[in-house]
């Protein structure tokens, strides 16, 4: 089942391309961007749908003739999304692949059959972006930077006919742009509180904003979910008419551990009835964490099959194994090691801890840590003196909200047991103290927000001789 031999759709727009790809970033960047945006300083209406329809109108509605698999979630929606995407491709699909945020490359957020897109392409389908949005702006007001990346996405996947559409959510799901789609299956993880500001400050209010993508006639999976969130899903499932499914309830779903030479511990899930579902795959991401984000995946394909994918379990399986990490405890540096990871909140950078303990061998764990200053730091910090040898704080130059270095090193020293901890104010000068400090059987984990991840990749990307676009 394939839309390749469909003719691409094309924007009304006959757009004059970009000159350069610096010219195409600095027209994007200066494009408000909620992301480098406090929470507490964002309008409460600043998050609506009318522009982005208008937007998408403007550009041909192009996206209304894609496949689309949505996903929404607090925590595990990027990796979700990761999957899927790899397991298609696998299986011989053209896919197209949204995620947010980027590490490096704001191109890392549109991939093309799992790389991402080329400067011209980028620079082509953006200027279409421009003269569209500049065509609605007088009576919808300006157009965000995600508002005109998730554009850019949804005209490539459309021009390159891509057999299917990958989303991830935003932020939210109910107001995200990205719920201009029709998709052909919803994916929702696991509802945390975040963003409270914006969202809301209960699991119930924010569980509605996730519930929010659902639409009439269409399959949602969820995975397992606190009473009360499951609750707000099914209410709004009766609403519009969709079919929820949760694993470990309506989908016959397990976990199990097992130790082998070549992966050390990690988990094993099984989805569905057997002959239909998926069996005794791998996890292909470090955590146990990752579990049920992977039954989430399998679940997704398991609906596609039902539509009439071919997706064997051998090319399933193959996919999960080369799922990329991006980011996900990603090992950066080989001497000494450097490990990635974007955990931003006290559950996830508990999670991560974990995972590092488990999957990776070390005498000694140094954490490099930096986050923006509207995150639960005190949370965070917490984690920190359960799972670390030793902390050194510091900020990514990228992000504008970045907490102090010394603001977090004297929070962290009001911390019960904590260890030493020293503090720098550029990412690079912790580093290099963290490797000074770090013997040959450790490892330094770069960890607390997208940024200082992204940031630190980007360095070693530098020293590996990798180009890096802002």
């Amino acid at each position: 089942m394939t839309n390749a031999s469909k003719a691409p759709t094309k924007p009304w727009i006959d757009a004059v391309p970009f000159v350069d790809h610096d010219a195409a970033l600095a027209f994007l960047n200066s494009r408000t961007n909620f992301e480098r945006v406090r929470q507490d300083k964002i309008a409460a209406d600043a998050m609506k749908l009318e522009r982005m329809q208008a937007l998408m109108g403007a550009l041909g509605d192009v996206h209304l003739g894609l496949r689309i698999v949505h996903v929404a979630g607090s925590k595990g929606k990027g990796s979700t999304c990761e999957m899927v995407a790899s397991c298609l491709q696998a299986s011989g699909y053209v896919t197209g692949l949204f995620t947010s945020p980027h590490l490096v490359d704001v191109r890392e957020r549109i991939r093309l059959g799992g790389e991402q897109i080329d400067t011209k392409l980028f620079g082509a389908a953006l200027a279409k972006v421009r003269d569209a949005a500049e065509s609605v702006e007088d009576e919808h007001g300006h157009c965000t930077f995600f508002e005109v990346i998730t554009a850019l996405a949804l005209v490539v996947f459309a021009e390159q006919a891509v057999d299917v559409a990958v989303l991830e959510v935003g932020l939210g799901g109910r107001l995200d742009c990205t719920n201009v789609v029709k998709p052909d299956v919803v994916g929702l993880t696991s509802v945390q509180l975040e963003h409270t500001e914006i969202l809301g400050d209960t699991l119930e209010e924010i569980a509605g904003e996730k519930a929010g993508i659902m639409k009439p006639g269409v399959v949602a999976v969820s995975v397992p979910q606190e009473d009360a969130v499951l609750e707000v899903f099914r209410r709004r499932a009766a609403e519009t008419g969709t079919e929820l499914k949760v694993l470990g309830g309506d989908v016959i779903y397990s976990c199990r551990f097992e130790s082998g030479y070549a992966k050390g511990p990690h988990p094993k899930v099984c989805i569905g009835e057997e002959g239909v579902g998926f069996e005794h795959l791998s996890v292909p991401l470090l955590g146990e964490h990752q579990a049920p984000n992977c039954g989430l995946a399998l679940a997704i394909l398991c609906e596609l099959r039902g539509m009439g994918f071919d997706l064997p379990e051998r090319s399933v399986a193959a996919g999960l194994e080369h799922t990329p990490r991006r980011g996900r405890l990603e090992q950066v540096f080989d001497q000494p090691r450097v490990v990635v990871d974007g955990a931003h909140t006290p559950e996830s950078v508990r999670a991560s801890l974990r995972a590092a303990g488990a999957h990776m061998r070390y005498d000694s764990m140094v954490v490099v840590f930096g986050c923006a200053v509207d995150k639960d730091i005190d949370g965070m910090l917490g984690e920190l003196v359960r799972g670390a040898d030793k902390v050194i704080f510091t900020k990514s130059s990228l992000n504008p909200r970045a907490a102090e270095p010394e603001r977090l090193a004297t929070v962290f020293a009001e911390v019960g047991d904590a260890p030493m901890a020293l503090s720098f104010p550029a990412l690079k000068e912790a580093i290099n103290a963290a490797a000074r400090s770090a013997g040959k059987h450790d490892i330094i984990l770069v960890i607390g927000s997208f940024y200082l991840a992204g940031e630190a990749k980007g360095m070693f990307d530098a020293k590996h001789g990798v180009a890096a676009r802002a």
